[in-house]
């Protein structure tokens, strides 16, 4: 069983796929800084909103006080419908939606050059050249 699950872990496509993740993780935080650090603020600089990701609705606030954001208003137990936190996560998604697809499709562009490309098949050595000149002599 040792054996097996050695087998299984030190195949190619394992080692594949922990990269991966690996990277995709590393793309996931460039992209989440991406849409907080950059996008949002713009976003929230065209719309009007001092901060996009506390654009939140109260649903049931049993205490009745003013809350400046979501996580005081969670903080304080009043049910909160996160608006802006939820927008983030969307932008987030069609933007790491958008970066994978065109990757991919420059992959599969690569790929059709490659396939695309002619093979260069080496000049035949001398040995095979006087084979094949025997050969057409003896078809006379």
């Amino acid at each position: 069983m040792l054996k097996e699950f050695k087998e299984f872990a030190i195949k190619g496509n394992m080692v594949d796929m922990a990269v991966g993740i690996v990277i995709g993780a590393a793309f996931g935080t460039v992209v989440s800084s991406l849409v907080a650090d950059v996008l949002m603020p713009v976003i929230s600089g065209v719309i009007g909103s001092p901060d996009f990701s506390n654009l939140y609705l109260i649903l049931r606030n049993p205490s009745g006080a003013a809350y400046a954001s979501v996580k005081a208003a969670r903080d304080g137990g009043a049910v909160v419908l996160a608006l802006g936190l939820f927008l983030n996560a969307v932008i987030s998604f069609l933007i790491v939606s958008a970066a994978l697809f065109f990757i991919v499709k420059m992959l599969n562009r690569l790929r059709r050059q490659e396939e695309a490309a002619p093979v260069a098949t080496p000049a035949p050595s001398a040995e095979v050249r006087l084979l094949g000149e025997i050969r057409d002599l003896l078809r006379r």
